[in-house]
Formats: structure tokens, sequence, C-alpha cells
């Protein structure tokens, strides 16, 4: 008898191997940029805020990010148990409403930790955790519509944490220079987003749902999102320029400069190019963001 109980409790119980691929790390490398970014854009000195820079970065990967990552598998694991049955939640490597509860528990563990780093930081984070659940979660399921579902995400993952990562080093509320770059950068994200919805669209159509592919047409919606990415980078580098950064808005108007020539590619057969525009393309954008924060982090460093 005590042979054969012993597994039937094990299985009951998610191994953590299950719970970090539940989680996605390879996906947090997006917010930790941006995090990074607000870092290096209030113009505080590393050597003094390191501490600061890392717990706050852990926050917007390993917790906020990894949340958000949990909170829509459980609430996909329907669709999951069709398209990607090995996903450790349809595979029943994490068994019965596990899911839901680790979801919850490092919503809760992310906002306790938030609460630590100061109250602009605990009030970003608590709006990722908003925006998090309201994408995968109904009665909103923002995830089903690709306007808002990208907008949310853009902003979730690049605006937000930018503004986290200023607000960790700086303790306050950012300056209005960080705020458009983030705000900028974020809007841009859309436009990746879009693309990154590619890979689904024909899922996306039996399943009804409205990604911009599906709405626009694939031709369409590639157009679209490299018009959204473009033009908030232009304008950053206009607002470079307007500062006085001259070299810095030189380097991100090489990386846009560049962007469109992959643009071309990209748009020439959006399904069979997308991969290859997110590791070419995708890479100069977020580059661009370090460069324009290198720039204000340098302007504002001198004016403190």
């Amino acid at each position: 008898m005590n042979e054969t109980a012993a597994p039937l409790v094990r299985s009951n119980l998610p191994a953590p191997k299950a719970v970090l691929e539940l989680f996605k790390p390879i996906t947090w490398f997006a917010p930790m940029w941006a995090f990074m970014c607000g870092v290096v854009s209030s113009g505080a000195p590393f050597s003094e805020k390191w501490p600061l820079a890392l717990a706050g970065a852990i926050l917007a990967g390993p917790m906020i990010c990894a949340t958000s990552q949990a909170v829509n598998d459980w609430f996909d694991r329907h669709v999951d148990a069709i398209n990607e049955p090995n996903r450790p939640i349809p595979s029943g490597r994490i068994p019965g409403r596990w899911g839901l509860w680790i979801a919850m528990v490092w919503t809760i563990v992310s906002l306790l930790f938030a609460a630590t780093l100061g109250p602009w930081v605990l009030v970003a984070a608590a709006l990722g955790i908003v925006l998090a659940w309201a994408y995968s979660a109904p009665p909103f399921r923002l995830k089903q519509s690709g306007w808002w579902g990208p907008a949310s995400v853009g902003f979730s993952y690049e605006g937000l944490t930018w503004f986290t990562g200023a607000a960790v080093v700086t303790q306050t509320l950012p300056d209005i220079k960080i705020l458009l770059l983030a705000g900028l950068y974020a809007a841009g994200a859309h436009g990746i987003m879009t693309l990154n919805d590619f890979k689904a669209v024909e899922g996306d159509r039996q399943l009804g749902l409205r990604s911009l592919p599906v709405v626009m047409g694939v031709d369409g919606a590639a157009r679209f999102a490299c018009l959204v990415m473009a033009v908030p980078q232009a304008v950053v580098v206009g607002l470079l320029v307007y500062w006085g950064l001259l070299l810095y808005a030189a380097g991100v108007l090489i990386a846009l400069l560049t962007q469109f020539a992959l643009m071309r590619r990209l748009l020439s057969d959006p399904l069979k190019h997308t991969p290859w525009y997110n590791a070419t393309g995708t890479s100069l954008y977020v580059l661009g963001m370090l460069v324009s924060a290198i720039g204000v982090g340098s302007l504002l460093g001198g004016n403190a």
C-alpha cells in the first residue's frame, strides 16, 4: 500500500521544473532590458544604486513577467490542450488548479516585493499585474483584440518597466524626458507584438481571435506593424536632437534606417520573414532603446 500511495501524492504536486517552465524564463528578457534602460536613463550612478537595480530587475522578470506567463497559460489551458499539449498545465505536470494557485500566489508575492522598492514602483507593478490578468482572464481577455492585446503588452513590457527602472533608482517620479522615451518605445512595441501574432494566424482565424493579421490580412498587418515601429523611433530621434544629444540621435537614426532596409524584405513575404525580422530588425529596435537611454542618462546625470 505504501509503495503505491507515494507516487499518487507526488503526482498531485507540480515539480519545480514544471513551474519554471510555466514561468517561461526566455520571456523575461524584454521587460528586464526595458527596466535596465530605465535605470540607465535616470542618470543615477550605478555603483551606488546597483542593489536597487538588481532587485528591480528581479521584479520585472522573474516576478511580474513570470506572473503574466502563469496567468496566460492557465486561461489558455483548453486551447493549449489542442495546440500545445506538452505545456505544463495541459500535460498534467502542473495538475488540478495548481496553475491558478501559482498565478495568484506569485501575484501577491510580486506586489509585496514591489512595495519594498518604493511607492512609484508599487504603483507601476500593480498596474502591470492588473494588465497581466486583464490580458488573459475573462471578462476582458484583451488578447482577443488585435488592438488592445498588443497595446497592453507593449505598455507593460516596455513602458511600465522602463518607468520602474528609473523610479527604483531615483525613488521619485522620473523626469519627463524618461517618460517620453518610455511612452514612445512602448507605443512602437505594439508593432512588435503584431508581428508576434503572425505565427498563430491560422489558429486565430479558427478560434475567432481578432488579431491584426486576421482583421487586416497578413500584408496589411505587416505594413501597419512597420509603421507603428518606425514612427515612435523617428520621434525619439527628433527629441534627442532637440535635447542636444546629436551623437545619440545619430545612433538611433542609423538603427532606424537599417530597419527600413530590413522591412523591405519582411514585407515581401511577412509569414516567411517575420522570424528573421524579429532576430534582426527587432534587435535594432531594442538597441536603439539603450542608445537613447544612455543619451538621456548622460544629460540628466550631468544636470544632477
